[in-house]
């Protein structure tokens, strides 16, 4: 067999017997050494995983990092020319960063295979003439499938025999009605996936009828492998996490070589020697470099997935849980999560009167009876329904009304039937009651319908039905199909006796028309509120789907994405084919709903909103919403229904399909920003006031602080509050704010202005206790012993001054006591910890000497507590200022 006949897309424009001379195969199927030889040159039928990294490779990757790189660079030249110790802890904190980088991702990615079947479905095939069961992934080309309800299409299949064959295909197309399959050969070789109705495409579900195909297309050459490879020439974006740190260690870096130099040329002027400058230099940089900073943003985010992860939503990469937070555009397929892909029936019309199917209804209602008969749905023993949604939703309908459908119909039993076809639109069958009568039930299109219907039924009478009557019942069912419900009629007809000739002739004429019944695939309940949460958090819901302009249209009213008054606001696909992409990005503001559009029209779609400056978000489960996931500044998959290739394009995966639990992302990676951003203030600030300390000291030509003493409080004092601040819970206004936007950085709303006056503060408060001492000596002694407790003091100080100042991060501009002292236990315990560890260098013996400091006695104490807590009333007093200013403003 030509290799090329894998890439032929248009066997639906082929005769039967052409397609098996390209396969090379016939009606009897394959043998099973033909199969051999064709799975030997072609592989078996299954998509390709792509290569994954190692945990080397992934490990390497983290030091690809700007801050990382400045570290490893001062961790180098300290071991070289200084104290080893200091190089040792720069690296122990790398790759720490590293590690805990790795150990996520790895966990992320266990958590998204244990979704995954283990097992590839079963597919009946005729081999060596008979029938047998096999893994789908043995298919080849040329194999002939056998399909029934309930299968799922294991290859795309030129269909060669059909009897009332139903296939759903919303996974590649977006309809979440099933197409009826036939064999007629199609003319336009540009037919749409959707309207190829001559064949089966792999992954896609079969709800009702039979039929068999021969296989044309396996693996990546299927629709759903060329989707597949689209992703692969799909470049994954930066998320604004990554843009920030990156940034951010762009920053430091330039203001850390401009504070060295020049504290390394004050020093050389004053004498000092270029070593002893190296080294002090490269403590001022450390200083200046939060070098715990890459590892604690790595574990408030890891923290933040834990607690996504409990509520259902997976992350696959860690910057995700930051980037949802900052979304201002959220792109969601409707069919299977805004909708519940089940279709359900809404409204009735009987008894010439339009009611909801929630109102009460009679349980001898003749429309219940056309409803239950007129149904080919199997009731399995577990309750579960099987069939074409549209008729289980009738019996689900029936079922709901206490109707005991399994008696109805065993007393009933069905002895013949006209099954439903596209060309009468109608179905019929014909059971047997218990006054020795028959029922003849019929259920479809209500234009077909009332063409065969004399008379009506309401309220149990039975009457003429004229020509004005039909046109009242026509006229409901056009206003219910406006709203976009799925409009079915039933009729019935008692007769003595059942028609030898099973003919629609026979059957389907003077019936007694019983009523309208309006179904729709409705909108999850918990989508709406989301779609307002959103709303009020100034995020932006945009609805694209493939299916049809009336129904997306009705259903995102409903859900709140257009107003119920709004006019325009949606488009199709074609339509959109007609605009150019520099219209578009102009005019893609205007509208928040995209019908009959195909996956590069959602690519496209979200690329104006990022050419835009929007940060978009994309919700989907099929197939088709795959490279629009990966373009995405993040791509958000369902871990139930969703396929596993847009599963495996997304950042994150939401385990229970549920679209709320979007709302609890979003507020998730808004409180993580939020706690990282709090981090870095605190860092920040902490660690100017240290390089104020050192830089005027310097100047000042007083011997301040030793390494040792800035290293030891970085991992003290730093460290631990700095990772309990991630746990900060979410104030209470942060979804009623709106998304801070693609240029916002850490230093936004504030934050860089609260770092450099908090920074000054601690430096200054430091220094004055240090000169305090020094001028003003509680003992009396030589210069030396006045030096070590004017050190120790300002030591002591400088540490204690940021464990308190941790509690003004707690929020850039509400006031301490609005935001709570102690909510958060775990940030509690860390200043706790962090105090006990800053102090034992002071009072216990031994470790004082080996730090160089003295103890202190009551009254030192009281002065560097008192110095350190000050910073609490003034950054209050601050905060008060700046509120009265931002209301007046």
């Amino acid at each position: 067999m030509d290799k090329n006949n894998q890439q032929n897309k248009t066997f639906f424009t082929l005769e039967k017997k052409a397609v098996f001379d390209q396969v090379q195969s016939s009606e009897k199927g394959l043998t099973s050494e033909e199969a051999e030889k064709r799975m030997a040159e072609y592989g078996p039928n299954q998509l390709d995983e792509g290569k994954t990294k190692s945990l080397l490779v992934k490990f390497f990757e983290q030091f690809k990092d700007f801050m990382i790189i400045v570290l490893l660079a001062a961790a180098v030249i300290s071991g070289i020319f200084g104290d080893i110790t200091d190089s040792i802890i720069i690296l122990v904190v790398v790759v720490l960063n590293a590690v805990l980088g790795v150990f996520q991702e790895a966990k992320a990615e266990e958590a998204i295979n244990a979704l995954r079947e283990m097992s590839s479905p079963e597919a009946r095939v005729k081999r060596d003439g008979a029938v047998v069961s096999l893994k789908s992934d043995q298919l080849v080309v040329g194999d002939v499938v056998l399909l029934e309800a309930g299968n799922i299409v294991p290859a795309d299949l030129r269909l060669i025999e059909v009897a009332s064959l139903q296939i759903e295909e919303s996974g590649l197309t977006g309809e979440s009605v099933p197409v009826n399959k036939e064999l007629t050969v199609l003319e336009d070789e540009k037919a749409g996936v959707g309207d190829r109705t001559n064949m089966a495409y792999m992954n896609s579900n079969v709800t009702y009828g039979r039929g068999e195909g021969v296989v044309v297309g396996t693996g990546m050459n299927t629709e759903v492998g060329g989707i597949a490879k689209m992703l692969a020439s799909t470049d994954e974006t930066v998320t604004p996490l990554q843009n920030n740190l990156n940034r951010l260690g762009k920053y430091l870096t330039v203001a850390i070589l401009a504070i060295a130099i020049i504290i390394f040329v004050v020093g050389l002027l004053n004498g000092r020697g270029w070593l002893d400058m190296l080294l002090t230099s490269i403590s001022l940089a450390v200083a200046a470099i939060p070098e715990g900073l890459p590892a604690i943003v790595t574990i408030i985010l890891a923290l933040g997935t834990q607690k996504m992860a409990k509520r259902k939503a997976l992350v696959r990469r860690l910057p995700a849980v930051e980037t949802l937070g900052s979304t201002d555009i959220i792109c969601s397929d409707k069919t299977g999560t805004l909708t519940m892909n089940q279709m359900t029936v809404e409204k009735l019309y009987v008894n010439g009167q339009l009611q909801d199917s929630a109102d009460p209804l009679e349980s001898d209602s003749p429309i219940l009876y056309s409803m239950m008969h007129a149904n080919d749905t199997q009731i399995s023993g577990d309750g579960t329904l099987i069939g074409d949604p549209t008729e289980t939703a009738l019996i689900q309908f029936a079922l709901d009304k206490d109707i005991a459908v399994s008696e109805v119909l065993e007393k009933e039993p069905r002895v013949a039937e006209i099954p439903f076809d596209s060309e009468r639109k109608l179905m019929s069958t014909v059971q047997k009651q218990a006054d020795k009568k028959f029922l003849i039930a019929v259920k479809g299109a209500p234009d077909e319908l009332l063409k065969r219907c004399t008379h009506v039924i309401e309220n149990g009478k039975v009457e003429a039905l004229d020509e004005a009557g039909k046109q009242t019942i026509l006229e409901i069912n056009h206003k219910l199909a406006t709203q976009a419900l799925r409009v079915l009629a039933t009729a019935y007809r008692q007769v003595e006796s059942v028609p030898t000739d099973i003919s629609s002739e026979n059957i389907e004429q003077e019936l007694v028309f019983s009523g309208l019944i309006g179904m729709i695939d409705p909108e999850r309940a918990e989508a709406k509120d989301a779609v307002s949460v959103a709303r009020r958090a100034g995020i932006r819901s945009i609805m694209i789907t493939g299916d049809h302009r009336d129904t997306a249209e009705a259903i995102a009213k409903r859900l709140g994405i257009l107003e119920a008054t709004q006019v325009g606001g949606v488009i199709t696909g074609a339509e959109l084919d007609q605009i150019s992409d520099e219209d578009f990005s102009t005019k893609v503001k205007d509208y928040s709903v995209y019908a009959r559009v195909s996956p590069q029209h959602k690519v496209r779609i979200v690329k104006a909103w990022q050419k835009a400056g929007k940060i978009v978000a994309m919700t989907g489960d099929g197939v088709n919403d795959a490279p629009a996931l990966k373009t995405a500044d993040i791509g958000i998959g369902m871990g139930i229904t969703g396929t596993e290739v847009s599963k495996g394009a997304s950042d994150m995966v939401l385990a229970d399909d549920n679209f709320s639990t979007i709302v609890v992302a979003v507020e998730e990676g808004r409180k993580v920003f939020s706690n990282i951003q709090k981090s870095i203030q605190f860092l920040l600030s902490a660690n100017l006031g240290e390089v104020l300390t050192l830089f005027i000291a310097t100047l000042l030509g007083w011997s301040i602080l030793a390494p040792v003493h800035i290293l030891w409080i970085n991992l003290v004092t730093d460290t631990f509050p700095a990772i309990a601040l991630g746990l900060e819970p979410a104030e209470a206004d942060s979804m009623e704010q709106k998304p801070r936007g693609k240029e916002a950085t850490f230093f936004s709303n504030g934050v860089l202005g609260s770092i450099i006056y908090q920074g000054i503060l601690e430096g200054g408060i430091t220094l004055f206790v240090y000169w305090w001492a020094t001028n003003y000596p509680i003992h009396a002694g030589n210069a030396e012993l006045i030096h070590n407790d004017a050190l120790t003091m300002a030591f002591i100080t400088l540490g204690m001054l940021q464990l308190f100042h941790a509690f003004n991060v707690k929020s850039v501009k509400k006031s301490l006591f609005t935001v709570g002292f102690f909510k958060n236990k775990m940030f509690n315990l860390s200043i706790l910890v962090s105090g006990a560890l800053l102090a034992v260098v002071v009072l216990v013996p031994g470790l004082n000497d080996a730090f160089k400091v003295t103890h202190l006695d009551t009254i030192q104490w009281i002065i560097v507590l008192s110095a350190s807590f000050s910073i609490i009333p003034i950054v209050e007093l601050v905060k008060f200022g700046i509120r009265t200013f931002d209301k007046r403003r």
